[in-house]
Order: structure tokens, then C-alpha cells, then sequence
């Protein structure tokens, strides 16, 4: 299973006034030459092969849920008319397909789990959308803004069981312990969510707790993504967990970068509000690490993040009051540290792969989607 205890962060120090660091993060390191990937091939392969046998998943489901889920997956708009919408970036059947290639298997021998863990990963999405208010995702209105909260509530739990299904159908002992290593993912990712809902209404939350939020939130899935093919094709338990650690930093990683979009992201990039995280209250790492490194800009920001959590007028504040927020956290220097811890968790997944077999090309695309996972603007 994947090693937190590597996850423990350094102490956030504090950034220059005015030090710009950019949203994007690339590696810290050039890495050793190898082989060019076509992260862009790999993503639509992931895409290709998944698709068809989650489009054959969601049909199963009773009306209106069936049509609810493929709006939300943007295969139709509101009106029910065919739409060719923004599925998102594909990262996890990617990974789960490529992973299946470890063990010398057919990539379509990940496709059962590459299904399995889009439809967890969809089915947290409709319930967090809820939860957190967020009324936009990949440029469209959410599913309970269109079709209502009991529509979102009840298809992301249907996701949740085809998921289960799409699995266990194959009837093997591989489908089994593949299984088994999704839901105790899916636990550890709905812990996470119950975390970071629970950090809204604190004041303060430590870097510690934080990294722990994220490494179930969206650590877990991205481990099981990582390790779900292998064990489909036959892998053993010590190589789907060396995976699983890759995949769980990387997952880390990938984090760090959305809190780094969270805030300073280009909405017509992310599809999201702009300062979208801090009009949620979330105590992301940026938000947590400005806290913790001490200074001027940090106290001042503690104690209007404070002032915030008891405003009644929040949902008022105007751009310039988030834009003044989210100047001091920079200042604080809780940009610059997440940017660095973002490529810190970007080396431990990559150092990961060591432990495992496998022909170089797929090694040179696992490390070429942890790059990609780092460097991107949405």
C-alpha cells in the first residue's frame, strides 16, 4: 500500500514580497534522457478503449438516471441533444490501461478497471459538486444546478455500484483483489472528502492534516489507477503496491498543482469561478502552508481569514477582496511552497517505479504522465 509517511512535507518558509511563481509547475530537475511520449496519444488511448465500455455501464441505469449521467460525462447537453463536451483529462484509464502493460499484458486488459475507476471517480465529482456548491465543471453547468441534488445524489451512487459490476462480472480471482483494492480506495477517498468539508469551519489546520486530506481525497484513486491494470493482468501484490505508491504521490502531486489552479487558475482554462477555492473557505495547501510559515503577511492573513469565517456578507466580497487574500498567501509564501512540494511528490512517485520490472517504453510513459500531471493549466 502506498507509503505516507513519505508524504511529510518540509516546514513552508516565507517568500519574497512580490515573488512570482508560476501556476503551472514543472520539474525540479531536468530528467535523465529517455524515449518521447506522446502524453496526448497515451491520454486519448486511455480515453478510446474506456469509453465505449463506460457508455455500455451507464445505459444499464434506470431513467432519468441514465440520461443525468451522460450529461455529466458530456455526451449530451441539457436539452438531451448529442454533445461532444469536455470529459476531462482522461488521467486515470490512462493509468489504468498503461498499467495492465507492466505485467507484458494487452492494454485491454485494463479497460475493466480503467472503467471501474472513472465511474468512482465520477460518482465523488456529482457528490462533491453538491456539496461544495460548485455550479460549474469542464465549462458546463453541474448535474444538481440542471437536474436538481436527489438527480446528483442518487446517479453518483448508482456510478458508485456499476463500478463494483463492471468488475466482478469478469469473475476471476484478478477481478477480486482488484475489487478489493477499489473500495478501500473509495473509502479512503470519501475519509478525504469528509476531511476537507470538516476543515472548512476550522481556523486552522496543519500542513500535516492537510497532505493527509489529499493523499485520501485524491492520493487513493490515483493509486489504484495505477496499480487496477497490473493486477487484472495477473501482477503480484509487491508490484501492485510499488505502483500503487507511484501512483498515490503522483495523485499528491497532481493535488497540489489543482490547489495551485484553485487559485490562481485562468477560468477559461479550469471551467472553474475565479479564486475559486478561496470563495469555498478550503484550507488548501497554499492557504495552509501561507499559515504555518509565520511572518507579517501570514499573521495578517490568519486573522482575516478568521474575520471571514464569521462574515454573513462572504458570499458579497468582490474580486479585489479574494484578490487581496490571495496576494498574501503568496506573499506568506504558501504559492512558492506548494509549487515546490508539487515537484517533491512529482520525484518520490517517479523514484517509485524503481521497484518494479517493466519494458521501458511503459516506464517512459508512467514518467512522462507524472510530468504531465505537474505541468498543466487545468
Amino acid at each position: 500500500m502506498p507509503d505516507r509517511q513519505a508524504a511529510r512535507p518540509r516546514t513552508p518558509g516565507t517568500a519574497t514580497r512580490g515573488e512570482t511563481v508560476p501556476t503551472t509547475v514543472p520539474p525540479a530537475s531536468t530528467p535523465a534522457p529517455r524515449a518521447a511520449v506522446d502524453v496526448a496519444a497515451l491520454l486519448e488511448r486511455g480515453r478510446t478503449l474506456a469509453t465505449p465500455v463506460l457508455r455500455a455501464a451507464v445505459d444499464r441505469l434506470a431513467p432519468p438516471m441514465d440520461t443525468v449521467a451522460a450529461y455529466h460525462f458530456g455526451w449530451i447537453d441539457a436539452a438531451g441533444n448529442p454533445a461532444d463536451g469536455d470529459g476531462g483529462k482522461a488521467v486515470r484509464p490512462a493509468l489504468a490501461v498503461l498499467s495492465a502493460e507492466v505485467t507484458g499484458a494487452a492494454p485491454e486488459a485494463g479497460i475493466p478497471g480503467a472503467v471501474a475507476v472513472e465511474l468512482v471517480h465520477n460518482f465523488s465529482l456529482l457528490h462533491d459538486d453538491l456539496m461544495d456548491g460548485d455550479e460549474q465543471r469542464r465549462h458546463r453547468d453541474t448535474v444538481w444546478k440542471v437536474h436538481g441534488p436527489a438527480q446528483a445524489i442518487l446517479v453518483g451512487d448508482a456510478l458508485f455500484a456499476l463500478a463494483g459490476e463492471v468488475l466482478l462480472e469478469l469473475g476471476t480471482a484478478e477481478a477480486g483483489r482488484a475489487t478489493r483494492r477499489l473500495t478501500t480506495a473509495t473509502r479512503a477517498l470519501i475519509d478525504g472528502q469528509a476531511q476537507d468539508i470538516s476543515y472548512e469551519h476550522r481556523d486552522r489546520v496543519s500542513v500535516e492534516e492537510c497532505l493527509e486530506m489529499e493523499g485520501n481525497k485524491t492520493g487513493a484513486l490515483l493509486a489504484c489507477a495505477s496499480s487496477i491494470g497490473a493486477v487484472l493482468g495477473g501482477a503480484d501484490d509487491a508490484t501492485a503496491d510499488a505502483l500503487e505508491r507511484y501512483g498515490y504521490h503522483l495523485g499528491l502531486a497532481f493535488q497540489a498543482v489543482d490547489d495551485l489552479l484553485g487559485i490562481w487558475g485562468d477560468p477559461e482554462a479550469t471551467g472553474k469561478q475565479t479564486w475559486s477555492d478561496l470563495r469555498q473557505r478550503k484550507k488548501s495547501l497554499p492557504v495552509v502552508a501561507a499559515l504555518a510559515a509565520g511572518g507579517p503577511a501570514s499573521e495578517q492573513l490568519g486573522e482575516i481569514l478568521a474575520a471571514d469565517a464569521k462574515s454573513s456578507d462572504f458570499a458579497n466580497f468582490s474580486e479585489e477582496e479574494f484578490a487581496a487574500r490571495a496576494a498574501l498567501i503568496e506573499e506568506a509564501g504558501g504559492r512558492a511552497w506548494t509549487a515546490e512540494e508539487a515537484r517533491r511528490q512529482h520525484t518520490v512517485a517517479i523514484e517509485a517505479l524503481d521497484a518494479v520490472g517493466m519494458p521501458d517504453q511503459v516506464r517512459d510513459s508512467f514518467m512522462a504522465l507524472a510530468d504531465f500531471v505537474v505541468v498543466r493549466k487545468r
